[in-house]
């Protein structure tokens, strides 16, 4: 097989049900050279976790009149696309899943454009990877040229809007995207949207880069979390999807795990609500996003907040 590009040689019949609260804005980025970094965390003697389990919400907040972060879940085989509900379990022996965050720029009307045509690309392109030997979790690069065929295509839609109508010039987003599979999470982020990954006999660690300054400063030791939390230029990002960005150069890796890890993928939203610490505890509590949701917007609610939360076994 040759990986992303054979996906195109192929056809499928796909059926795609629309499903409140799963739009999501998924923009841009220019063909960056693959950088992929692996962890494995599973235990060679536990088999791979095939059950997987989810929650998800997002809420406006307390202060803004409109919701540009949004959510995606849904699973899919060689045959079809299934959207999913906020909150459901699955097995992974048969299809592989995918979960989403992203925080919108530019705008409700924007935010609906950029959602349609990013679930037109994923819902064509992830069942036709199914069947791909690249795809598969012993082939590193197999996953990473997928997710960047996604993301290009999609990309290129937008930029050609972009150049044609107004009201399409300047959106942009954050996109923080998790590939479910037997034993591992494959993942491709751009922005400071965040995600965070909970092993059950770990202590929990951000997978995720923020793209801004601040994350940069943050993750080199030069400033702690309350100093990045009320730093002035915490929201200025250096890349984000669409928008004035020329060059994007997303994060790709996979992460394995074993049975009872979790993963939580959120919007800045929910920590602008929540010191890590906190995240960590109320994660590993009950699988609710409704309740990392509300603490944060209780606590802050200054912007849109979106949690996914799962749990693999």
């Amino acid at each position: 097989m040759k990986g992303a590009n054979a996906i195109r040689e192929r056809e499928s019949t796909i059926r795609a049900n629309p499903i409140r609260e799963a739009n999501f804005f998924a923009f841009v980025m220019q063909p960056p050279p693959l950088r992929l970094r692996t962890t494995s965390m599973a235990s060679n003697d536990a088999p791979p976790p095939d059950n997987i389990h989810w929650s998800g919400v997002t809420d406006t907040g307390r202060f803004r009149k409109n919701n540009e972060d949004a959510f995606l879940a849904l699973t899919f085989d060689a045959r079809e696309v299934r959207y999913l509900g906020r909150e459901g379990e699955g097995s992974m022996e048969t299809a592989d899943y995918v979960f989403a965050v992203s925080d919108g720029m530019g705008g409700a009307k924007a935010g609906e454009v950029a959602s349609k045509i990013a679930t037109e690309k994923i819902t064509k392109l992830l069942p036709l990877s199914f069947t791909l030997e690249a795809a598969r979790p012993e082939h590193e690069s197999g996953f990473a040229e997928i997710l960047e065929e996604i993301f290009l295509e999609t990309h290129e839609s937008l930029v050609e809007l972009g150049r044609h109508y107004e009201e399409c010039r300047g959106m942009g987003a954050t996109l923080s995207l998790c590939w479910f599979t037997p034993g591992w999470m494959s993942f491709g982020h751009v922005g400071d949207s965040r995600i965070y990954y909970l092993p059950k006999d770990g202590p929990m660690r951000q997978v995720s880069e923020d793209h801004n300054r601040v994350g940069r400063m943050l993750k080199r030791g030069e400033i702690n979390e309350r100093q990045a939390r009320s730093h002035p230029q915490k929201n200025i990002l250096d890349q984000v999807l669409g928008g004035r960005t020329r060059k994007i150069d997303p994060q790709l890796g996979r992460v394995g795990c074993s049975p009872g890890d979790r993963f939580l993928i959120c919007s800045d939203g929910l920590v602008d609500g929540m010191w890590d610490r906190r995240i960590d505890e109320m994660a590993r509590e009950a699988l609710s996003a409704d309740r990392l949701v509300d603490y944060a917007v209780q606590e802050s609610g200054r912007d849109n907040t979106t949690a996914m939360l799962i749990e693999v076994g």
